[in-house]
């Protein structure tokens, strides 16, 4: 597998693109004005315990305050650090028995303010580098999952042992994928790397009584490349030559192995417009995504949860209904892995495939979408194929999703998705005029309303308005108003 990098950089924002083999499967935007936190540690202050909730809301200098379950006090957030030696989560305390308002401590977020929600927090800190996750508060050393080999693992494991025994013994790492037969010397750098760290966020924090930041993650081009070592990246083009220096500086000091494959694009045609991506975006923020086949998906996103509907579309298939089904379906099952990593599509989806009979296809469906599913970065959980022929699911939602990041909801439907029709709006209008009539003393009235009500109340509703104007026995007026969208309309006393 070929996989390119590229990063488009403006004053405003950042834009990092990952694409396989040409093709677009993932977009991380950062903008200057809304820069994600997922990795900043505050000092905090306790503003407010719920007992009831098993909650607590922290103070840590933002507009709203961040939320701390109780569970989030008990053990370290590392379900996506794909390691196997874990330690045994405990019981979690009553949360008025730990915390108390006006208590200060110290918090990371594990999940950036989404919607209405402030920041999600854990009080167990985990600090990346390229090789090693340091756990200042877990003295276990756990080894990536992705390390297959039993020698491998023994191997890290003993040099770990070895290394932090110069250091201290009071800490906890997590050997990451990349650190897959590397030597002691970089082991110890890295880990030296980390405890300096922690001991200037240590020093910051018992520096300051206030409410604030006092560690901050690494803006989104550099923490791309820190979190996708490993990955067999062929080539990170930059858009920007400050940039470019930057990134390789950063890259030959930890990942040396990528620095000779950092290139500044200088191309005038913008980079994302030149290998497709910016078109791949317009797509992504669209309802229906068509399937080579003919078939084609319907994505909805919704406060509660993400639907994803199949639909055989144009595909007639060539031998029989099951074996069209069976295909259209193995074919959905590949771009849904593909959508729900594009678009960063988040927390409960439901998937409706096409009915199948036989129960092997129904395995091979799923069996399909789990593999499209493991370059994944985000945690998943699939369950097997419903009663009702749905798949249930999960993806671990750490940030805005992408139609967030790029739009609002409509002003004219506020967020519906449909608008009532001007049929609809002639009728409520008939109503407001019977309304006014009865409570006022109205020798004429004026409707204003927008093109389509007003060319229908004069021509499709003419009849209907007549008789209404003759049993009120008042005069009605009809005046376009170009700034009202279909929805909007006023009845005004002359």
């Amino acid at each position: 597998m070929s996989a390119e990098l590229l990063i488009n950089i403006t004053p405003q924002e950042s834009r990092v693109a990952l694409l396989e083999n040409g093709v677009l499967q993932e977009v991380l935007i950062e903008r200057l004005s809304r820069r994600g936190i997922v990795g900043n540690i505050y000092k905090g202050r306790v503003s407010r315990v719920l007992p009831g909730m098993e909650a607590a809301f922290i103070d840590i200098g933002l507009d709203k305050s961040a939320f701390l379950h109780a569970s989030d006090l008990t053990a370290p957030p590392m379900e996506d650090l794909h390691t196997e030696e874990l330690p045994k989560k405990q019981p979690p305390p009553q949360i008025h028995e730990v915390l108390y308002e006006g208590k200060q401590l110290l918090v990371q977020v594990i999940k950036d303010p989404l919607g209405s929600k402030g920041a999600r927090l854990t009080t167990y800190i985990t600090l990346p580098s390229r090789f090693l996750v340091l756990m200042p508060d877990n003295q276990t050393v756990g080894i990536s999952g992705k390390i297959e080999s039993a020698e491998e693992r023994e191997r890290l494991r003993t040099l770990v042992l070895k290394v932090r025994a110069e250091f201290s013994e009071q800490f906890g790492f997590i050997v990451r994928t990349a650190a897959d037969g590397i030597n002691e010397e970089s082991l110890r750098q890295d880990m030296q790397f980390l405890l300096r760290l922690w001991s200037s966020i240590e020093q910051s924090a018992t520096a300051t009584s206030q409410a604030k930041l006092v560690y901050s993650d690494l803006p989104l081009v550099l923490r791309v490349l820190r979190d996708m070592v490993g990955e067999p990246i062929q080539k990170v083009l930059i858009d920007s030559r400050e940039t470019a220096a930057k990134v390789r500086e950063f890259s030959e000091k930890y990942i040396p192995d990528l620095a000779s494959h950092i290139e500044h694009y200088p191309g005038e045609r913008p980079i994302f417009d030149l290998h497709g991506v910016e078109e791949e975006i317009q797509k992504s923020l669209q309802r229906k995504v068509p399937l080579k086949s003919g078939g084609y998906l319907i994505v909805d996103q919704t406060e509660a949860m993400t639907t994803i509907d199949v639909n055989t579309g144009g595909f007639v298939g060539s031998r029989n209904l099951e074996e069209t089904i069976f295909r259209t379906n193995l074919e959905a099952a590949q771009a849904i892995a593909r959508q729900l990593r594009l678009r960063n599509l988040g927390g409960i989806i439901i998937l409706d495939f096409i009915d199948m009979m036989q129960s092997d296809h129904k395995q091979q469906v799923i069996k399909t979408l789990e593999k499209a599913l493991e370059k994944d970065y985000a945690k998943t959980y699939i369950s097997e194929v419903s009663p009702l022929g749905l798949v249930e699911m999960t993806r671990k939602r750490t940030r805005e999703s992408l139609e967030h990041i790029l739009c609002e909801s409509c002003s004219t439907c506020n967020g519906r998705g449909y608008i009532k029709t001007a049929e609809t709006v002639c009728y409520e209008i008939f109503r407001e005029i019977l309304r006014a009539v009865r409570q006022f003393d109205a020798k004429e009235l004026l409707v204003l309303a927008s093109q389509e009500v007003i060319d229908r109340l004069l021509d499709e509703e003419s009849d209907s308005l007549a008789e209404l104007q003759e049993f009120v026995a008042v005069g009605v007026r009809l005046q376009v108003e170009a700034l009202y969208n279909q929805e909007q309309f006023d009845v005004v006393l002359l």
